[in-house]
C-alpha cells in the first residue's frame, strides 16, 4: 500500500516542483512508512534530507493527503539503500529507467520490444551503496542512434573506447563543437553503455551549470563536505557544457580540485564545451591545462553524406511512429543540402514533414516540403562571402591566395580564378563590379568573361564539373 501510495504522490509532485527538482530532489528520496500522522521518508544522503525538509515539507504533506494518507509532518531519515535499490538489481534496464521516472501517468512508458538501456545515470555518495539521481538521460541517444561520419568518427570511437570501461590512455575526455554536432548525444551514449555493461558503476552525469547549483546550495546550506565526498567517489565524471563556469571564481576552484582528486584515482572524466579549452574565455589558466591533458577531440560540422545518413535514419524512425508516410527520394537529398548548420533542426524539420502528411494523409513531396520548411530554410539559408570562395578554391588547387587576386595569368592559376568568379556571381549576391573589387579591381567585363568561360567548359570537361560540384558542396557544409 505504502508504493502505491507513495507512487501517487510522486506524479503530482512531479507536476507541482518542475522536472529539475523532482530529478534532484524527490526521486531519490523513498517513502518508509505512515505512522501518527508522521511520513517517514528515507533519503540517500544529509544533504538531500535538509534541503528537502527546508523546501518541499509542505507540498510533500498536501499530495500525501490528495493521496488518501493523513499526513501532518514528515520525517526523513538518511538510509544507505533506499527501499526498493535491492529490488532494482534484478530489473531490466527499461524497468529501471521507469522506476526512476516514477509511477505516474505521465511518465513515458517503455514499449516491451524495446532494447533495455541502464537507469538514468546516478552518481554514488560517499558509503558507496546509495544512487543520488544525476542530469536524466535521453532514451534516444545511443550508440545505436548515432550516424557516424567523417566529420565526427573520432570523437565517436573516442566515447565508445571510454564507454567499454576499461582503462584508457586519455583522460580526460575533451568533446566540443557547435550546437547540434552530436556533443550531449556521444556523453549520453557514454552513460547508457557504461551501465548496460557494469549497473553497480557509479557514474555521474550532468551540466556545469547544474555542477554550479549544486555547489552553490551547499555552500549555502553549510554542506560543502556532503558536496566534496558526493562528486569525488564517482567512478565516472561527466560534465556537460563546462564553458558555462568560465567566470564563476569559487565554481572553478571547486571544479579544479574535484578534477584532481578524480584524476589521481584513476576515475575517468568526460568533459563537453562549445570551444576548445584554450578559446574558452574568462576559464582558469590551470583548469585549461587540465583539460588540455588528455584527449581534445573536435566534433567538426556535418557534411552532405553525414547529414543524408541521419535523415534517412530518422525516415525510418519516423515511419514507425507516423505510419507508412510517403517521402520522394529526393526530398532527403534537399533537405541534406539546404540545411547544413544544424542536426537539431535538419531533424525537426523532417518531424514537421512527417507530421503535416500523417494529419493531411498526404505524401512529402519537394513542393511540399518548400512550402512546409520555408521559414527554417530561410534561416538556414548559408550566407557564402567571396573572401570564402577564394580561400576554398585555392586550398583544393594548391595555389596561393595572393596570386587568386594577383594579376598572374599562367593556366594554372587563371582557371582557379575563373572558377572562383563563377561560384561568387551563383552563390553570393554581389554585383559584377563588387566581384571585381575583391579579385584584385579587376572590370566587371572581365568577371563576366570568366563567368562564361567556365559555363561553356563545364559542359564538356567531366573533371571541372566534378571539382565544381565538390567546392559547391564544402561552401555549403
Amino acid at each position: 500500500m505504502t508504493n502505491i501510495v507513495w507512487g501517487d504522490v510522486r506524479s503530482k509532485l512531479r507536476g507541482v516542483v518542475g522536472e529539475n527538482n523532482f530529478i534532484t530532489w524527490i526521486a531519490p528520496l523513498g517513502l518508509t512508512g505512515i505512522e501518527s500522522g508522521v511520513a517517514r521518508l528515507s533519503a540517500p544522503t544529509n544533504f538531500i534530507a535538509n534541503w528537502v525538509n527546508r523546501n518541499f515539507a509542505d507540498p510533500i504533506v498536501r499530495a500525501l493527503n490528495g493521496a488518501g494518507a493523513n499526513v501532518h509532518r514528515i520525517e526523513i531519515a538518511v538510509e544507505a539503500r533506499v527501499p526498493g535499490a535491492t529490488a532494482a538489481k534484478t530489473m531490466t534496464g527499461a524497468q529501471r529507467v521507469q522506476e526512476t521516472l516514477g509511477k505516474s501517468s505521465d511518465a513515458p512508458a517503455l514499449p516491451a520490444s524495446a532494447p533495455t538501456p541502464a537507469a538514468p545515470v546516478t552518481a554514488a555518495a560517499p558509503s558507496g551503496s546509495e544512487d543520488v539521481a544525476g542530469a536524466p538521460l535521453d532514451q534516444r541517444y545511443t550508440f545505436d542512434n548515432f550516424v557516424v561520419g567523417k566529420p565526427n568518427a573520432l570523437a565517436h570511437a573516442a566515447a565508445r573506447r571510454v564507454a567499454e570501461g576499461a582503462a584508457v590512455t586519455f583522460n580526460p575526455l575533451f568533446l566540443y563543437g557547435g550546437v547540434g554536432l552530436g556533443k550531449t548525444h556521444l556523453m549520453h551514449a557514454i552513460a547508457w553503455e557504461l551501465q548496460t555493461r557494469n549497473p553497480e558503476a557509479k557514474v555521474l552525469y550532468l551540466s556545469a551549470e547544474q555542477f554550479m547549483y549544486r555547489f552553490v546550495q551547499a555552500l549555502r546550506e553549510r554542506q560543502i563536505m556532503d558536496f566534496k565526498s558526493l562528486f569525488r567517489s564517482v567512478d565516472i565524471l561527466m560534465v556537460d557544457d563546462v564553458q558555462f563556469i568560465a567566470g564563476k571564481d569559487s565554481t572553478q576552484e571547486e571544479f579544479f580540485h574535484t578534477f584532481n582528486a578524480l584524476i589521481d584515482q584513476n576515475k575517468q572524466i568526460v568533459i563537453s564545451a562549445d570551444r576548445a579549452p584554450g578559446e574558452i574565455k574568462d576559464l582558469e589558466e590551470r583548469i585549461k591545462s587540465r583539460l588540455q591533458s588528455g584527449l581534445v577531440v573536435d566534433l567538426h560540422p556535418t557534411d552532405y553524406e553525414l547529414r543524408l545518413g541521419i535523415l534517412q535514419q530518422k525516415a525510418d524512425q519516423n515511419r514507425k511512429a507516423y505510419g507508412e508516410v510517403s517521402i520522394a527520394p529526393d526530398v532527403l537529398e534537399y533537405l541534406a543540402h539546404r540545411i547544413t548548420t544544424n542536426v537539431r533542426v535538419l531533424e525537426g524539420a523532417l518531424t514537421r514533414l512527417f507530421a503535416l502528411a500523417s494529419l493531411l494523409g498526404r505524401e512529402i513531396t519537394l513542393d511540399m516540403a518548400q512550402d512546409t520548411l520555408a521559414d527554417i530554410l530561410r534561416s538556414s539559408e548559408r550566407k557564402v562571402t567571396v573572401e570564402e570562395i577564394q580561400r576554398k578554391v585555392a586550398e583544393h588547387y594548391n595555389i596561393r591566395l595572393s596570386d587568386m587576386i594577383g594579376p598572374k595569368r599562367l593556366r594554372t592559376i587563371a582557371r582557379p580564378r575563373q572558377i572562383a568568379m563563377y561560384l561568387a556571381k551563383h552563390m553570393t549576391t554581389r554585383s559584377l563590379p563588387e566581384i571585381g573589387r575583391r579579385f584584385g579591381g579587376r572590370d566587371h567585363t572581365t568577371i563576366l568573361h570568366g563567368v562564361r568561360k567556365v559555363e561553356e567548359l563545364r559542359g564538356s570537361d567531366s573533371q571541372l564539373a566534378e571539382d565544381l560540384e565538390l567546392l559547391k558542396r564544402l561552401l555549403e557544409s
